[in-house]
């Protein structure tokens, strides 16, 4: 992605389908810091990196990767509560993020977690966007979603001010 194309806001999560290559630089090292465990370490790590793919699209964040036992997380945008975006030392020498999502599901660890990306604000910021339901409506500031959502706190503020008034009138009666 270019600096232009960031500069206009424009910013496709959808084209992240693999992690940034630095990744396997992070793997290296982390491997080198179990010395003699090295090829134990490396070799999950190396197998995680060449099968993990991503797929972002209108229904939600999918995860897979795994040679002889594939593991697939499919996370819908509706079950989505939060997300974190962390980097170690390395990852920011690197240039790298994960970007940690985390659903209501009763796990205190996050449900998937996003590795080896660039830009992790920006992801960040377009989950949060879908999560809420958010598109750009600049263009158009009266969508039947706001229009509904107008309404309805219309409606909620003219039963608050009834009660109050309702409220008002059985004090002064007493």
């Amino acid at each position: 992605m270019t600096d232009i194309a960031i500069e206009q806001n424009i910013y496709n999560a959808k084209a992240i389908t693999r992690p940034d290559r630095a990744l396997m630089t992070y793997y290296v090292i982390c491997s080198c810091f179990a010395f003699i465990g090295f090829p134990f370490v490396f070799l999950p790590l190396w197998i995680k990196y060449v099968t993990l793919e991503y797929k972002i699209d209108d229904d939600g964040v999918s995860m897979s990767w795994g040679f002889l036992f594939r593991k697939q997380i499919l996370l819908t945008y509706r079950r989505i509560q939060d997300i974190h975006v962390k980097r170690n030392i390395i990852h920011r020498w690197l240039g790298l993020a994960d970007v940690a999502i985390q659903t209501a599901s009763g796990t205190s660890g996050a449900e998937m977690t996003i590795v080896g990306i660039r830009r992790p604000e920006l992801l960040r910021d377009y989950l949060y966007s879908q999560m809420r339901g958010a598109k750009d409506d600049s263009a158009h500031p009266e969508t039947p979603q706001h229009s509904a959502q107008d309404e309805a706190l219309q409606l909620l503020t003219e039963i608050r001010d009834a009660l109050r008034t309702k409220n008002a009138d059985a004090g002064d009666a007493s």
